[in-house]
Parts: structure tokens; C-alpha cells; sequence
């Protein structure tokens, strides 16, 4: 399939959020993006935030036709989400290519439901951690920035995907700000397809989640705030909280913590956390979970 064919196989995907879902006040109840046809019976890969805890998922063709979709799966780990077209899309689906082959340097187009397309160029593939408790050991980046990325389609210039576009960052370059987009690299699905298509999760146990939303400042890891209810919140942290070690083991970044705490045992593992508060140390315990608990499953179908 080649560039200019391309735009059938994408679809634009609108979903809709319950008011009280746990999401709801971070991501919105209304989320638009874009998702691209992965197999011809209709499987939309998307970028998981636009679909969890939806109620409602409409996919739209290239040509405006409009068909419901069902939200199948959300992957924590990878950010992948997956909708099933309820009722025939008619579309080509795309080509896998090799995200590891990719390098620094080479054209690529990111593409996106609505016909958009952004000729780009990989500028990085580096480690990523996200403030959300995310971490990909080699994500993608491109610039110039795409400005609908979300669920859009990165491409070779054979037209095979690549990767799924997840977010709009600032890079610095030569002393200026360029935007660019991170990209979750395709080959990170094949592993868990089938389990995603079959059980709605990757078959193993779910990583421990805190709920706390951090960045990483001159190396150390600051909370930003913490989600309502979760176990953070439980366990006393506060916005300002700067966590230096964990389990007594100095923390050195952003991934670094992630890696420690999803080491720490199975979801529901309690895990001692020490803090710089208003220039005082102190020592909690944040019983985790998992976050997929606190979340609406998709209605059935």
C-alpha cells in the first residue's frame, strides 16, 4: 500500500466518557483522534486514552460513511488501544513495517483520519517516560509536529506502519523549541495481540499502580498531583512532594522510580516511598493497585 492510498485504511474515531468515569476529569468525556484498519474485518488500532472507559465509539471512512465501534482493549504498558468496526468498514488494512529498523534521519509521514497528512522526519528514538506511571524503553519522535496526532498512523515511505502517534512534545534544538510528536512503535503489538483480542489484557499480572502524576526536574522526581481516591492519595502524598527513594533505594528519574515500584511485587504490594517535603523528609507506604480497577469496563456488545 503506498502513501497516497493510504487515508482509506484510516478512520477518524470519536468516542464519548460517562461524567463520573475515573478518566473523565483528565482526559474529558468527549476525546477525538484517529485510528488506523489493522485487519480487513474491521480492527482499528488507536491510541488507548481515546477509548478508555468509553461508552460509545463512532469510527468515520475517508469518504464521511460512519460505523459504531466496540473499545476492546487498552494496554497500560505499550498505550495501544483496539476497536472492533460493529458492521463492515470496507477498507484496506495496512501493512505492518519494522519500527527497529527505523533511523534517526528517515522520511516518514504521520497520517490522520481526516485526510491530513505531515511528510516528517525521525529526529529521535530514545527512552520515554510519561508523568502517567509510563515507560517505553525506545519510543519514536518527529518533526515537524503533526497537529491531530492522536491515533494518526506513522509511515515509511512504503506506506507500512510504524507506530501510533500518542502526544505533542517540545524539543529543544540548537537553542530553539521545535514541536514534535512521540510515536509508540508498532513493533510492540505483535506480542500481545492475541491475548489483547482474546482476554481484553496481556496475559500476566498487572503492574503496581500509585496514581500519582510526576515530572522529573534536574533529575529528581516531583508529584504534580495525585488521582482522587487512588492509592497515593490514600497514602498522604501531596502536590510538591519530591520522592527520593523507594524501598530504600535512591531514585534516579522519572523511569528509574516507574522501573522500581513496577519491581516491588504484584499489584496491591505495599511500597514505602521517601519524601522531601517543605524541606522535611518523611516516609509513607502507598498500598498499590491495579489501574485497571478503578476504570468502566466497555459495554458488551
Amino acid at each position: 500500500m503506498t502513501i497516497d492510498t493510504i487515508s482509506q485504511s484510516m478512520v477518524a474515531l470519536r468516542s464519548t466518557i460517562p461524567d463520573d468515569a475515573f478518566t473523565a476529569a483528565t482526559l474529558g468525556t468527549l476525546r477525538e483522534g484517529s485510528g488506523v484498519v489493522i485487519r480487513k474485518d474491521g480492527l482499528v488500532l488507536t491510541i488507548g486514552y481515546l477509548i478508555t472507559e468509553a461508552e460509545e465509539v463512532w469510527l468515520t471512512r475517508h469518504d464521511g460513511h460512519v460505523v459504531p465501534g466496540h473499545a476492546l482493549a487498552y494496554d497500560q504498558e505499550t498505550g495501544f488501544g483496539l476497536v472492533q468496526a460493529i458492521g463492515p468498514l470496507g477498507v484496506p488494512a495496512v501493512d505492518f513495517g519494522d519500527a527497529a529498523q527505523a533511523k534517526v534521519g528517515d522520511p516518514v509521514v504521520l497520517a490522520d483520519g481526516i485526510g491530513q497528512l505531515v511528510r516528517a522526519n525521525i529526529v529521535a528514538k530514545q527512552e520515554f517516560a510519561g508523568y502517567w506511571e509510563y515507560v517505553l524503553d525506545e519510543a519514536i519522535f518527529i518533526a515537524p509536529a503533526h497537529p491531530s496526532w492522536g491515533g494518526a498512523a506513522l509511515l515509511d515511505t512504503d506506506g507500512r506502519l510504524l507506530g501510533i502517534g500518542s502526544l505533542h512534545l517540545q524539543m529543544s534544538n540548537n537553542g530553539e523549541m521545535a514541536d514534535i510528536n512521540m510515536i509508540v512503535p508498532i513493533n510492540l503489538l505483535p506480542p500481545i495481540l492475541d491475548d489483547l483480542l482474546k482476554r481484553g489484557r496481556v496475559n500476566k499480572p498487572p503492574r503496581p499502580w500509585l496514581g500519582a502524576f510526576s515530572a522529573e526536574s534536574r533529575g529528581k522526581v516531583v508529584v504534580m498531583s495525585v488521582a482522587q481516591g487512588g492509592p497515593a492519595a490514600q497514602a498522604g502524598l501531596r502536590q510538591g512532594d519530591i520522592i527520593s527513594e523507594i524501598r530504600g533505594e535512591e531514585v534516579d528519574g522519572l523511569a528509574d522510580f516507574y522501573r522500581k515500584v513496577w519491581t516491588s511485587g504484584p499489584a496491591g504490594a505495599e511500597i514505602p516511598l521517601r519524601v522531601l517535603r517543605n524541606g522535611r523528609e518523611a516516609w509513607l507506604r502507598v498500598k498499590s493497585a491495579d489501574r485497571n480497577s478503578f476504570l468502566r469496563k466497555p459495554p458488551l456488545q
